[in-house]
């Protein structure tokens, strides 16, 4: 039977790579987003190339959208083998004090509640195929980054919720791994000037920003057999820019 995966946020960035990444190795790939129209396209793209792709529109900041995400998923292929919790924003740029409370609650509830909820409705199903979960945070939930205190604290939370179902789940044959990228070519940089991204790029011991692709690999890595003996880790994909 062929595997299958659920990718939230997967309608553009580091989510459609990652969705591209899962179809190119005989998933059925569930591409879930709350932008229709990109997220289609995604699906589209996936099936020119050979593969097996449908999409579930679902908000995963509801608790109730991620339960519906899930049971779709099971009702059209049979069970669920892997889920990446991807799906973010990144709310707006304010010092701590000045942070506006609507963008603090939209980025908690999808960047932190989101991969919450989702853990909790994907956890059931991957209990029964020895599945594996893994959530998207960032090199941000290892350090700070001033004016953005509700994205670094929601992804601090995604480290620490990692690390905690790791350890409930490791005996029961379900593996949850997390993944920190740095700055990558996605749309979320494409309002940056050219003088700012050179500024960014000379941060990175690297020497250059990093490609969807390279997350996408460590993504499928670590949902594979291949990382059977990791569990609870935390991968920061950042070209050295937290090691300076």
């Amino acid at each position: 039977m062929k595997k299958t995966v659920i990718v939230t946020g997967a309608a553009s960035g580091l989510g459609r790579a990652i969705a591209h990444r899962f179809g190119k190795e005989g998933y059925n790939v569930v591409v879930s987003d709350v932008d229709e129209e990109d997220a289609k396209s995604v699906v589209k793209e996936i099936e020119d190339a050979g593969g097996s792709a449908y999409f579930i529109k679902a908000d995963v900041s509801k608790k109730s959208e991620n339960e519906m995400l899930v049971q779709k998923t099971v009702d059209k292929y049979g069970a669920l083998h892997a889920a990446v919790n991807n799906a973010g924003i990144s709310g707006e740029m304010a010092l701590t004090a000045d942070y506006p409370e609507e963008s603090y609650n939209n980025v908690i509830a999808v960047n932190q509640n989101g991969v919450f909820y989702g853990c909790q409705a994907q956890i059931p199903e991957l209990l029964k195929t020895g599945g594996a979960i893994v959530n998207m945070a960032s090199m941000l939930g290892s350090v700070g980054s001033p004016q953005s205190v509700a994205y670094v604290m929601a992804k601090h939370a995604v480290v620490g919720l990692t690390k905690t179902a790791a350890i409930e789940y490791a005996e029961k044959g379900v593996r949850i791994n997390a993944v920190g990228p740095g700055y990558i070519e996605t749309p979320l940089l494409d309002v940056i000037d050219e003088e700012q991204e050179k500024q960014l790029i000379a941060q990175h011991p690297i020497g250059r920003l990093g490609k969807p692709d390279e997350v996408a690999n460590i993504v499928y890595w670590l949902a594979s057999e291949e990382a059977s003996f990791v569990t609870g880790s935390y991968h920061i994909i950042d070209g050295g820019y937290t090691a300076r």
